[in-house]
């Protein structure tokens, strides 16, 4: 009798038979998957099956994030809170002295009789994108033109200047900022009121104040504000502050390196200003603009006084024309009435004409003859 397991025990194909059909299968599986996408369908409904057992898992893990979260979410509100809170305090402080300052302002203008210096106006800009030319500090803004921006314009945030408006279009506008290596911006130092510019740097990552001369009293640390003299830059932006102050024997001007105190990089939110100061026009280029529409209306006078003179030469010449015809025709008139004086000379008696002077009637009678000699020639040419 053969031994054979009881049909609990039947162990069915072999493991290693059973290896290599799922090993097939699997390749076969993966390969089609890969190639046609066949178990898409298969995934989304297995993915549909187990979200809500994923979701029941991750409930503990939720609830110990969120707990934390929240911990941590009233933390930070609190300081925020707190923070804010000091900061409108000190704001307020701020704003009632700028009101008494103000007032105390205009009450001291209206004494002395000055006008307000400037009127200062704000359009809110985004930046767009930055220039393609990796060797300059621009970025372009989506205002233009048609919303009121001008040509030279400051921008600045809510730190201090970012920089200038060079370009305007329609729609849009170009920003120099500040660290451009061809801006400049005129500035004092806060603590002892030195004026002077101050320039962006070919790296673009810092500021470089000029003409200081070593003498002067500059310290690292000292805050530099926009001095409002070019009629650009309004008085009192924030501009930068000095990091480094080098001054060497042999040169006249100290080295002053700067760091600008807004993010001009970072800012995303601009505000351009329209800036208009009330204040007299240069005496200098006053004087040299007169000066040029003095001349203008001389060279004006000028070509109109040889127009005049050349008018009154010709009207010269048709009366020197006028007065000889006129001359030769007097001189003509009076040689018709001569011909009757001729015989008055026989009417004397002819022994006190003998006795008296003979040559007197001759003398007397040549001139008549002469003149009506020469007068037909005179009218002769004249007529010529």
């Amino acid at each position: 009798m053969e031994y054979s397991p009881p049909p609990l025990f039947k162990q069915g194909p072999s493991a290693l038979a059973r290896l290599i059909f799922f090993v097939v299968l699997a390749l076969a599986l993966l390969i089609s998957d890969a190639r046609f996408n066949t178990l898409e369908i298969v995934r989304g409904v297995l993915g549909a099956g187990l979200y809500p057992l994923q979701r029941a898992a991750l409930v503990p893990r939720d609830i110990f994030m969120g707990a934390a979260d929240l911990a941590v979410t009233s933390a930070n509100l609190r300081s925020e809170n707190q923070k804010l809170a000091d900061k409108n305090l000190q704001l307020s402080v701020k704003a009632g002295d700028a009101e008494q300052l103000s007032i105390e302002n205009a009450h001291l203008r209206a004494l002395l009789q000055l006008q307000s210096r400037a009127t200062t106006q704000t359009t809110p800009a985004e930046i767009q994108y930055d220039t393609r030319d990796p060797f300059t500090q621009k970025v372009v803004i989506g205002k233009g033109a048609q919303q009121g921006i001008q040509d030279g314009a400051p921008v600045v945030n809510e730190a201090g200047v970012i920089g200038q408006v060079t370009r305007v279009f329609p729609l849009q506008s170009e920003v120099t900022l500040l660290t451009d290596k061809d801006q400049a911006v005129p500035v004092q130092i806060v603590r002892t009121g030195l004026r002077s510019v101050i320039y962006g740097t070919p790296k673009g990552d810092s500021l470089d104040l000029r003409f200081v001369p070593i003498s002067a009293d500059v310290q690292a640390g000292d805050e530099l504000v926009t001095s409002g003299l070019d009629g650009i830059y309004p008085p009192g932006l924030a501009v930068a502050k000095v990091v480094r102050v080098d001054k060497q024997a042999d040169t006249a001007f100290a080295r002053v390196v700067c760091q600008p105190v807004a993010p001009v990089r970072g800012a995303r939110q601009l505000l351009v200003l329209h800036y208009n100061v009330n204040v007299p026009p240069n005496p200098v280029e006053a004087e040299a603009a007169a000066a040029a529409k003095e001349a203008k209306e001389n060279k004006g006078k000028k070509g109109k006084g040889s127009k005049a003179a050349a008018a009154a030469a010709g009207s010269g010449a048709s009366a020197a024309v006028a007065a000889s015809t006129a001359s030769a025709a007097a001189a003509a008139a009076p040689a018709k009435p001569a011909a009757p004086a001729a015989p008055a000379v026989p009417a004397t008696p002819p022994k006190a004409a003998s006795a008296a002077a003979p040559a007197k009637p001759a003398s007397a009678a040549a001139p008549h003859k002469n003149r009506k000699a020469h007068l037909p020639r005179a009218a002769s040419g004249v007529a010529q």
